[in-house]
């Protein structure tokens, strides 16, 4: 069993490994890679309350996910152990590439 800090501050390197995890497990269902290798993930913060902030964009504003695949993302941070809350917001700037990809996405992908 895991030892809690003697002042409760959450340990934010865990949480945000287990958030990159979760992120990991949400795909967009026309491109076979998770979002955060895909680069949809542009920024997770995490303050001293365990709230969660995930800043992230779609492959398009067209996407056909665009409706159901934030509150998935949200809803995954949100059952991490020790998460207190999640909001997702979807941002269009910069807009996504490919080169936003990470190198084993391009592999899986076979873009090289």
């Amino acid at each position: 069993m895991k030892e809690e800090k003697p002042d409760n501050r959450i340990d934010k390197i865990d949480l945000h490994n287990s958030i990159v995890e979760a992120l990991k497990s949400c795909y967009d269902p026309e491109i076979p890679v998770n979002i955060y290798e895909l680069g949809l993930i542009y920024g997770i913060k995490i303050d001293d309350e365990a709230n969660v902030e995930i800043e992230m964009t779609l492959t398009s504003p067209a996407c056909p996910v665009a409706g159901s695949l934030p509150p998935e993302v949200e809803d995954k941070i949100k059952n991490i152990p020790g998460v207190k809350d999640c909001k997702v917001k979807v941002v269009w700037d910069p807009p996504w590439t490919m080169d936003m990809m990470s190198e084993e996405a391009k592999l899986q992908l076979n873009l090289f």
